[in-house]
């Protein structure tokens, strides 16, 4: 999704592998839907560019599918709807910061802080790549992108990469065995560990720690 405020323009190309389909919503803040108490055209919207936000995204869905509907019966419901979503956008301008991407096309500063604080406190756990795009409001296509463009790399290889390297501070400590360090960073079979270690540093996790000695 992108949100584009009054007196922001947005424009751009790209070369889809499937047909785009896109659907546009206008909401007017002189409507009176949106009565006094939300003052709407007094808030200083800030851009947001490829973000996710599960109650946005899911207010709009419903509302495309009202606007769809020429049921005149539904229009209680539909302006509803739009008073919600007018709503959840007040309330993501008020509790985040901006979400665009940099102008490389990379992630902001403050996410990448935030993306690697969580990777690092949940490397014994299964993180998916939905649940990272989520936590910095992005959708899953352009937060790889822009985590890549940040990183050097994609999600999931940065992931293991650091897996790898907790798991070498551990055999070097010598106080787990080796498929005791293969769990506790998130692996849930010696082999996938041993194989991964292997492939990250080319040599096996009981090679390595020998190799401390």
């Amino acid at each position: 999704m992108s949100f584009i405020p009054a007196e922001h323009r947005f424009y751009g190309w790209q070369k889809p592998r499937a047909l785009t389909r896109s659907t546009f919503l206008y909401i007017d803040p002189l409507s009176p839907l949106l009565g006094s108490e939300l003052r709407f055209t007094e808030v200083e919207f800030k851009p947001r560019l490829f973000f996710f936000d599960l109650d946005i995204w899911e207010t709009a869905l419903k509302l495309k599918a009202q606007l769809q509907n020429s049921c005149r019966s539904q229009k209680a419901y539909v302006d509803a709807l739009g008073i919600a979503l007018a709503h959840e956008l007040t309330r993501m301008n008020e509790d985040t910061p901006s979400l665009a991407l940099d102008a490389r096309g990379g992630l902001p500063h403050w996410q990448q802080k935030k993306l690697t604080q969580y990777i690092e406190g949940h490397l014994a756990e299964e993180v998916s790549l939905l649940s990272l795009a989520r936590l910095v409001q992005l959708s899953p296509f352009h937060f790889c992108r822009a985590f890549k463009e940040s990183f050097g790399m994609p999600p999931h290889r940065y992931l293991t990469s650091r897996r790898i390297e907790r798991a070498k501070t551990l055999l070097a400590e010598r106080k787990l065995s080796v498929t005791e360090i293969g769990f506790d960073v998130g692996f849930s079979e010696t082999s996938s560990f041993t194989a991964a270690f292997r492939k990250y540093t080319g040599e096996t996790p009981t090679n390595y720690r020998r190799s401390l000695a």
